[in-house]
C-alpha cells in the first residue's frame, strides 16, 4: 500500500475539511460585531411590524416584544383616515421625484463644466459645493422662509424641492466633479475629431458610460428627499402639502402617544420606500459594480 505524506507549508494557516480555512479569535469577534449590530438594525423593524398589528390593549397586557394575540388593523386604519395617507404619499413621491430628476440634471451639467469644461479655480469651485453640502439645515431656515415669504412660495411644494434640489445637486455636483475629472481623453478627443459638438460630447459619449453611476445618484436623491423631515415641517404648513414623515409627526402629542397608531404610520412610512428600493434593487446593483469596476 502507499503511504501518504501530508506536507505543511511554513506561515500558512492549516485547512479545515472542505477546503475551508480555520477561523481565528479575531474573525470570531468580527463575526459577533457583525451579528451584533444585525440585531441593532432588526430589532426596530421588528417592533414597528409586531407592534402595528396589535390592539392597544393588547399592547398594554403583553407588551412590545410579544406577538400579537390576534391580528389588528385598528392602527393603520386610524393613521390611514386621519392624515389621508394617499395624499402625503404623493405629495412625497411627486416632491423626491422631482428633486431626484432636477438634481441629477443640475449635477451632470456643473460636473461636465468643471471635470471636463476645466474652467479655472476647479478646486475652490468643488470645495464651494462640498462646504455648501456641509451647511445644517437650521442656518438655512430664516433665509429661506424669508425669501419664499417675500416671492409667495412659501406653503407650497415647490419651495422645498427648490431647497432639496439645490443641497443634492451640491452633492451630486462634488462627485461627479471628481468622476469625470479622471474621464479618458482619449474618448474625448476622438469625439472632438469626429465633429462632435461639447452638447454632442456630453449627451452622446459621457452621460451613457456615467449611466450606471447616475442611476444610484437617482436613487440616493429620492430616498433622502424622501426622509427628509425639519425643512418640510417648516416649510409646507398646511395638511394637504404635508409628506410622509411629517405626517406621521402629527400622531405625537405633549402627553399622550398611541402606540399602536404610531407604529402602523412607521410601518406605511417605509413601506413605499422599500417597494422603491425593491424595483430598482438590480440598478443600484449594476450601479455599485460598474463604479467599483473601471
Amino acid at each position: 500500500m502507499a503511504a501518504t505524506t501530508a506536507i505543511v507549508t511554513p506561515g500558512k494557516p492549516g485547512r479545515a475539511r472542505g477546503g475551508m480555512t480555520k477561523k481565528r479569535p479575531l474573525d470570531w469577534v468580527l463575526l459577533t460585531v457583525v451579528i451584533l449590530g444585525a440585531i441593532v438594525i432588526v430589532v426596530p423593524f421588528y417592533l414597528i411590524v409586531v407592534n402595528a398589528f396589535k390592539s392597544p390593549v393588547d399592547y398594554a397586557t403583553s407588551g412590545p416584544f410579544a406577538l400579537p394575540q390576534a391580528i389588528d388593523l385598528s392602527g393603520l386604519e386610524k393613521f390611514w383616515n386621519r392624515v389621508n395617507f394617499p395624499e402625503k404619499v404623493w405629495n412625497s413621491v411627486f416632491i423626491s421625484g422631482v428633486v431626484a430628476i432636477l438634481a441629477v440634471l443640475i449635477s451632470v451639467l456643473n460636473a461636465f463644466a468643471i471635470g471636463i469644461g476645466r474652467v479655472r479655480g476647479r478646486t475652490w469651485i468643488v470645495l464651494l459645493f462640498l462646504l455648501a453640502n456641509l451647511l445644517p439645515q437650521e442656518a438655512l431656515l430664516y433665509p429661506l422662509y424669508y425669501m419664499f415669504k417675500s416671492i409667495d412660495l412659501y406653503d407650497n411644494v415647490w419651495s422645498v424641492i427648490i431647497v432639496f434640489t439645490v443641497v443634492q445637486a451640491a452633492f451630486g455636483t462634488y462627485l461627479l466633479a471628481s468622476v469625470y475629472g479622471t474621464f479618458p481623453k482619449e474618448v474625448l478627443e476622438a469625439a472632438s475629431l469626429d465633429g462632435a459638438s461639447r452638447w454632442q460630447i456630453l449627451w452622446r459619449v459621457v452621460f451613457p458610460i456615467s449611466r450606471p453611476t447616475l442611476s444610484v445618484l437617482l436613487i440616493f436623491f429620492f430616498i433622502w428627499t424622501w426622509n427628509e423631515f425639519l425643512i418640510p415641517l417648516t416649510f409646507l404648513a398646511s395638511n394637504s402639502n404635508q409628506t410622509v414623515p411629517v405626517a406621521i409627526s402629527v400622531l405625537q402629542g405633549d402627553r399622550l402617544m398611541d402606540v399602536t397608531t404610531t407604529a402602523g404610520s412607521a410601518l406605511l412610512g417605509i413601506i413605499p420606500t422599500i417597494i422603491f428600493f425593491l424595483i430598482f434593487q438590480r440598478t443600484l446593483t449594476r450601479g455599485i459594480t460598474a463604479g467599483a469596476v473601471k
